[in-house]
């Protein structure tokens, strides 16, 4: 059921990123899944990169807002027009015939937050919406061979959600979701410094540290980094110095939920798949990837081979895009909307 005249679109709707797909033609937009609205009107003054950069710089009448929390839609309204917004910068409403829409979503999301984001989908101009659970996306973006029967386990580290999934035979036969991710990494950095040190820093700069020297296990060539906040004591801007020891000690709380949600998915995982899994390993998703040393960790806590994704920041919106462009032939796997 392609759209020969017509352009068909693949969604990843993220905590951190909103990424849209075109079938035949690739990534079209990469944007902060952010909104800045104005208080006073109601009226959303930006979305995106313009809404990131204005994060902790506005007045007091205009705020930004994360409609998703925790990879769930945790404000509906301010949802749906972000994604009619990014759906009409990349031309939705000019197209000669109406797209049809792939959405990849966390597992955790509810049946009311589906209808959310298909409504979303249908009033920017999509002829039809399917969803999809981002595990499978992942798995099918990383390559793995969802549709033989032999066991794939694929870790989904997004913004705001792990989900960890073992696929055979084009199904989910085991999977789990917690409430961690990067942001909560972030988070974690945030309170060490305050705990610690006094200082207060913002996200960004949390982010900017984990990514610089952030890492699940210890490494070689380890250095330190500056960090500038404002000390709570005296209100003023500070600099220090960070170790990666401490960064490392910070996020170890969110890393051990990763950790047992990996374990608890392998208890409940059927012996025969085990077994395959022990050959073809856990394979890596979604930002949280990339984190220094998370391979070699993941390794000695479960004895398996573990590698990262190819490319591991867009694995959901590709193997979203791979069924918007064969939907026929993956129409098991996706769950449309009958209206």
């Amino acid at each position: 059921m392609q759209n020969p005249f017509g352009r068909n679109l693949a969604i990843d709707i993220g905590t951190a990123n909103t990424v849209i797909y075109e079938s035949n033609n690739g990534i079209v937009l990469n944007e902060p899944s952010i909104v800045c609205i104005n208080t006073d009107s109601g009226e959303i003054l930006s979305v995106g990169h313009e809404a990131r950069s204005m994060v902790g710089r506005t007045p007091a009448h205009i705020v930004s807002i994360k409609p998703l929390k925790d990879g769930v839609v945790a404000d509906f309204e301010t949802a749906q027009k972000m994604l009619r917004m990014f759906l009409t910068k990349v031309g939705v409403k000019k197209l000669f015939t109406k797209p049809i829409i792939v959405v990849a979503v966390p597992p955790v999301v509810t049946s009311v937050e589906h209808r959310a984001i298909k409504d979303a989908a249908y009033a920017a101009g999509a002829k039809k919406v399917y969803i999809m659970e981002e595990p499978m996306a992942a798995a099918i973006g990383a390559g793995l061979p969802i549709q033989e029967p032999i066991g794939s386990m694929i870790v989904d580290i997004g913004g705001g959600t792990t989900d960890v999934a073992v696929i055979s035979l084009g199904g989910i036969v085991t999977s789990r979701s917690v409430r961690v991710g990067g942001d909560a990494f972030d988070a974690a950095i945030v309170n060490y410094i305050k705990s610690a040190y006094n200082l207060m820093i913002g996200e960004r700069t949390a982010e900017e540290v984990k990514m610089a020297i952030g890492s699940a296990s210890k490494l070689s060539g380890e250095s330190e980094a500056r960090i500038r906040g404002r000390d709570l004591v005296s209100g003023l801007p500070k600099d220090l110095m960070v170790s990666p020891a401490e960064i490392r000690g910070a996020i170890e709380d969110q890393l051990l939920k990763i950790i047992a949600a990996i374990k608890a998915t392998l208890d409940e995982t059927p012996p025969d798949l085990v077994a395959d899994l022990s050959r073809t390993g856990i394979v890596l998703a979604g930002g949280g990837a990339l984190v220094k040393g998370l391979c070699e960790r993941l390794n000695k806590e479960t004895g398996m081979p573990v590698r990262v994704a190819e490319d591991p920041l867009y694995s959901v919106v590709h193997g979203a895009g791979k069924c918007v462009e064969n939907i026929g032939l993956l129409q098991h796997i996706l769950a449309p909307e009958k209206r």
